[in-house]
């Protein structure tokens, strides 16, 4: 069995990277996010990743990719709003069809399933600023070709 869920972080860092906007300026999105950056900004992150059928002739994973969307404000102003229009964006990008499937042919693996598990906001307060984010939770069930 081969690793497989850095390649579906890729395609949707890929498919998201310059493609998402808020209020005119691009979204940057990330798989580490730079200590300069300020937000908004997008992170996307492996999960979980777990055989769930092997047999003689194939595996069979399941990969949970998190994107999770940070935005902010001084002090106690502003709300999740900018959260849940970046959301609304990336969920536009990631799933266009019921069959677009992330497309790993070339690394020897077929995408046959694609699931948003859930999405989660989040309200966090620093002394300065206060954080809204949001949890994107998406699973794929992939085949080792």
């Amino acid at each position: 069995m081969k690793e497989v869920i850095h390649y579906i972080r890729q395609k949707i860092i890929t498919r998201l990277n310059g493609n998402v906007s808020l209020g005119g300026n691009n979204v940057p999105v990330y798989n580490r996010v730079p200590s300069t950056q300020d937000e908004p900004y997008i992170i996307v992150y492996s999960n979980d990743e777990s055989n769930i059928d092997d047999n003689q002739s194939s595996f069979i994973t399941e990969c949970v990719t998190r994107i999770e969307v940070v935005t902010s404000f001084l002090s106690d102003d502003g709300g999740e709003l900018q959260a849940n229009s970046i959301v609304n964006s990336i969920l536009q990008l990631i799933r266009t069809s019921k069959t677009d499937y992330f497309d790993l042919s070339s690394n020897n693996f077929n995408v046959y399933t694609f699931n948003i598990e859930g999405i989660s906001y989040i309200e966090d307060a620093d002394e300065e600023k206060t954080y809204f984010r949001a949890l994107i939770d998406i699973s794929n069930r992939v085949q080792q070709i």
